[in-house]
């Protein structure tokens, strides 16, 4: 029996952060029942997955130089050693050029590939995609970064054009073997109907996956994204960011402090709703053109627009005294942050000094 190859494209910002970390979770009780999410024999599927992305697009970044080498051939030495049906998924693979592509498919050729891409409507994606650039490195502001995607100028957004990647990702494919899962505007009565949709698409009984993931990739509000802007600034942070960057103020200040204020959410301002609304009814009509297979509702890719008298609120130009809060909590983690590392440095130190003397003797 050919073996199945869910292949999970993307896009970012559809939940895809919690679904891998939920599929890293639940690996063992999955491959017990003939799903194999392939990872090292020691660490996370996730990372795995990352890494083996980013050596098929030749990229390297978020780690250290030559971190993600030879990760694709280890991939797709473990899917041929599959015993059972395999789930890939990473994000940045909703960008890959068409030679990418190309490579991806001949390399899993001999197993029945489907190609699955999860699709939110641009009135949420727009605002979560530029905070999240902004978590990544990037200076731009709110206002430039919405020109440069109704220009098709930015990498978000032809990772975010459904028509595009699809008609790449599936130009090899008979439609029923690629899959759109679409992000609910509601998250259902037990608030997991986009992880029942996953489930659906990936052929996963929800039985199979028991342990709930606790990781999410929450969006920033306008003083808390405004904050980080003007420190990429201020650090003079290239496209690419260093590891260390990674590791203090995406993962340690952005995604554990920042992310968990009360805050002002960034939203897509009125004027712009009118491309969102095209961009929904193109993807709408193509996917109904296609015949690829829909899992949720193509009415969720169609943008809700605010309610009436609902202030817009403008993430580039944010009060003083709202980035004022975000900083003294970012001021207070990172002044935490640099005892710690003062405190452990200090330890190292004293150990080395006795190893020192020890050898002398």
């Amino acid at each position: 029996m050919t073996r199945v190859v869910h292949l999970h494209i993307g896009a970012p910002k559809t939940g895809t952060t919690y679904l891998q970390d939920r599929l890293d979770l639940n690996r063992a009780s999955l491959a017990r029942h003939g799903v194999v999410i392939p990872a090292p024999r020691s660490g996370h599927s996730d990372m795995f997955h990352f890494r083996a992305a980013l050596d098929l697009l030749d990229q390297d970044w978020g780690g250290a130089p030559g971190h993600a080498h030879g990760s694709w051939d280890a991939m797709v030495r473990r899917v041929n050693r599959a015993d059972g049906d395999v789930v890939i998924s990473h994000e940045i693979l909703a960008g890959a050029k068409p030679d990418k592509i190309a490579k991806a498919m001949n390399d899993l050729a001999g197993n029945e590939v489907h190609v699955i891409y999860s699709a939110r409507d641009l009135g949420r994606q727009l605002p979560a995609a530029w905070q999240e650039s902004i978590k990544q490195g990037r200076k731009w502001p709110f206002k430039r970064f919405l020109t440069k995607v109704e220009r098709g100028q930015t990498w978000f957004f032809n990772a975010m054009d459904l028509p595009r990647v699809l008609s790449q990702w599936g130009a090899k494919l008979p439609p029923e073997r690629v899959h759109v899962v679409t992000v609910p505007h509601d998250r259902g009565p037990n608030g997991d109907e986009l992880w029942l949709r996953f489930c659906r698409a990936f052929g996963i009984d929800p039985a199979w996956a028991p342990l709930d993931s606790e990781r999410d990739n929450r969006s920033l509000g306008i003083a808390e994204t405004s904050l980080l802007r003007k420190l990429n600034r201020r650090l003079e942070l290239g496209v690419r960011r260093e590891p260390v960057y990674d590791n203090l103020i995406r993962e340690q200040l952005a995604q554990e402090v920042l992310v968990s204020r009360e805050a002002i959410p960034v939203r897509l301002p009125p004027d712009r709703y009118d491309f969102a609304e095209q961009q929904a009814e193109r993807w709408i009509e193509w996917i109904k053109g296609s015949g690829v297979d829909v899992i949720g509702d193509v009415d969720d890719l169609r943008p809700r627009r605010p309610a009436e008298g609902v202030e817009w609120r403008n993430p580039d130009r944010v009060r003083a005294k709202l980035e004022l809060g975000a900083a003294l909590d970012a001021l207070t983690v990172m002044t935490q942050e640099a005892a710690n590392r003062a405190t452990s440095d200090t330890v190292g130190g004293r150990l080395r000094d006795t190893a020192r003397r020890l050898r002398d003797r």
